[in-house]
């Protein structure tokens, strides 16, 4: 039985994604100078690797590229990586160039021009469940992306009709745009909106309006394996569990506490997913910015950010299977003792509905 060889040796494609960067190889009898720019050319230019390499068996092998370039394209999520070679008393030449985009997520033999140009920057793969009144954010790998949408009806006589939207912008940088594409801007006078798709070239999202509008709380504004914003409504019971640490001592002939550390942990659940949905809500779970939302008179405001200390979301293939998830989490700033003034007369519900009010 012969193994495959452990490697991903080949040459730079014009668009990568950071996660599936190759191992390059440069052929040479001599020892090389080799750089690795970020941005070359522009004012956040970076070199982040300067070095001389010995040949082994005819070659240079640069690995782990991947190491060197994703923090940068975290930060700025689309990067130029251009990688350098200048023999001993010769000068630069090129290796090899990409643009960059951040992404956490193996693709396999996919190439990431092709995902780029048939999905959106998410991991979503199905349709996804919302209500009127949510904040629906679609991202996607373009600057000025042309949207359409088609919108399912239902009347009161039962009648099924078809119409069109449109979508808003709810973020614009300069290599992808972040999509408002709330259910609130396609709803129609006497028509009850049933679904819709928004489609970006030749990508396409389906959104199922769920009319019972279930409470939501808490909603998450998370960054995905792309490292753009999305956001969750968690639609299950919210619950929220502080302790207290309290050091004590004699003052006098009282005891007094003088010192009180508060650990304010909150526990929710999902609620239903479907199977699309579950597989999406994993990247909550690996995302290294989490922030509490609250919603109000429709307007979403990003709050706390948080941190979650522990997270359940197993699930099987079942026919019957309805996945839900449950995590633990609290704020990632030493005060906890946090008010919340936007919602006066509510507990802990970072909702858009009237409970408790």
């Amino acid at each position: 039985m012969q193994y495959p060889e452990d490697n991903n040796i080949r040459g730079l494609r014009s668009v990568e994604l950071s996660s599936m960067l190759p191992d390059l190889s440069i052929s040479t009898s001599e020892r090389l100078w080799v750089t690795v720019k970020i941005d070359a050319g522009t004012e956040r230019e970076e070199k982040v690797l300067e070095e001389w390499f010995y040949p082994v068996d005819g070659s240079v092998v640069l690995q782990d590229l991947r190491g060197l370039v994703e923090p940068y394209a975290y930060m700025r999520q689309t990067v130029t990586l251009q990688v350098l070679k200048r023999p001993e008393g010769g000068t630069d030449s090129v290796v090899g160039s990409a643009t960059v985009v951040y992404c956490e997520c193996d693709f396999g033999q996919e190439t990431a021009a092709d995902y780029l140009a048939n999905h959106f920057l998410s991991t979503l793969q199905g349709p996804k469940l919302t209500a009127i009144g949510r904040l629906e954010i679609l991202p996607v790998q373009e600057s000025s992306p042309t949207v359409t949408v088609q919108a399912t009806y239902v009347d009161d006589a039962g009648v099924v009709t078809t119409g069109s939207g449109t979508a808003g912008t709810f973020l614009s940088r300069d290599h992808f745009t972040e999509l408002d594409v709330s259910p609130s801007r396609f709803t129609a006078e006497n028509k009850t909106l049933v679904s819709y798709i928004v489609t970006v070239g030749n990508r396409h999202q389906q959104y199922i309006v769920d009319h019972s509008a279930p409470d939501c709380a808490p909603i998450l504004i998370f960054y995905n394996s792309f490292g753009v914003e999305e956001v969750v409504y968690c639609t299950g019971t919210h619950r929220v569990d502080p302790s207290y640490k309290r050091s004590a001592t004699y003052v006098g002939r009282r005891l007094r506490n003088y010192k009180i550390e508060e650990t304010r942990s909150f526990k929710a659940d999902t609620g239903p997913l479907t199977m699309a949905m579950a597989n999406w809500l994993e990247d909550l779970f690996r995302s290294k910015c989490v922030r509490v939302a609250n919603m109000y008179n429709g307007v979403l405001t990003p709050g706390k950010e948080v941190v979650i200390t522990e997270s359940k979301s197993s699930y099987t293939n079942d026919d019957d299977e309805v996945p839900r998830f449950t995590f633990t989490y609290q704020y990632g700033q030493p005060n906890h003792n946090v008010a919340q003034l936007e919602r006066a007369g509510r507990i802990f519900d970072n909702t858009f509905d009237n409970t408790f009010e």
